[in-house]
């Protein structure tokens, strides 16, 4: 009775995998090994697709590669799990900002200001757009 008790089943196996995959993926982008964080962390929302840290670590590399759309579409996916963000508001308002979408960017910001009203990257983009 008591082997069952702590065998592990193939979810805790897959789990486990995961979180292994999870934190090599973190190791790889600490060391701005970015292709190869890509690679691993795209496998990795496979499997956990809304893993809030993941989808936002991705969308930051695209936004580093200046693939700003694709970062957006990160960032989206991350706010749906963690809407008051600020970091992930702020780099999305930054994206729209390069692709000259300044509405959009300004909306990032009005959210922003209702979370952190004091957030000095808010409020300095703040100034950018309405210059």
């Amino acid at each position: 009775m008591l082997v069952g008790l702590f065998s592990k089943t193939p979810e805790d196996i897959e789990f486990k995998k995961n979180i292994d995959q999870f934190k090599k993926f973190k190791k790889l982008v600490k060391k701005k090994q970015y292709p190869e964080a890509l690679k691993l962390g795209l496998d990795y929302l496979e499997k956990v697709p809304y893993n809030h840290d993941a989808l936002f670590t991705i969308g930051g590399i695209y936004y580093l590669k200046n693939k700003f759309r694709t970062a957006i579409s990160y960032f989206d996916r991350a706010l749906e799990t963690g809407d008051t963000d600020v970091e992930v508001l702020l780099l999305k308002a930054y994206a729209h900002q390069k692709l000259q979408e300044n509405q959009i960017s300004l909306d990032c910001c009005k959210k922003i200001q209702n979370i952190d009203p004091k957030n000095k990257s808010m409020i300095n983009l703040l100034s950018e757009l309405n210059s």
